[in-house]
């Protein structure tokens, strides 16, 4: 087996970006989906540990994660965070292409909306706005399609 190292895929040493994440405003009753996560790449290696580093405080340890494999080339079965791993399943068809679970120790589940890395700002920041509206009635796929953001059809293999 070889292993190849991308050095442009390197990471600075320097403090993490902050996690791109919206939740429907507390207190409110959620719509269909609880918010939305723009991550900075398709690799859940790295972009769930600040995901649930921002999480934690308010849900509760994240304690599993399922998404669709869709989106992401690799899915590892468990992530290693701060003090404790993320278990990491996923469903084909039964989860939307474009949403992630998140479900915690307290017992409390969120759905949220999984915008592309590759998203434009305008477009992502919409995204993050609605999926986040208490009213919001749409799944994550229909929102992208909405924004005019790409989504891949997982019938076609991603």
């Amino acid at each position: 087996m070889t292993a190849i190292s991308d050095p442009t895929g390197a990471q600075s040493p320097g403090p993490e970006p902050p996690v791109r994440l919206s939740l429907t405003p507390e207190g409110a009753t959620p719509g269909r989906l609880d918010g939305a996560w723009w991550p900075r790449s398709h690799d859940l290696l790295r972009e769930l540990p600040p995901l649930a580093a921002a999480l934690d405080p308010t849900w509760g340890k994240i304690t599993r994660v399922t998404v669709n494999p869709t989106h992401w080339p690799v899915i590892p079965r468990r992530v290693p965070v701060a003090g404790h791993v993320i278990h990491v399943g996923w469903f084909e068809e039964e989860q939307d292409a474009d949403e992630v679970m998140v479900c915690s120790f307290t017992p409390l589940r969120i759905e949220l909306l999984v915008i592309p890395p590759e998203a434009e700002a305008p477009a992502a920041e919409w995204l993050m706005t609605a999926a986040s509206d208490p009213a919001n009635t749409r799944t994550g796929t229909d929102l992208l399609t909405a924004a005019g953001v790409p989504t891949a059809d997982p019938r076609a293999g991603g």
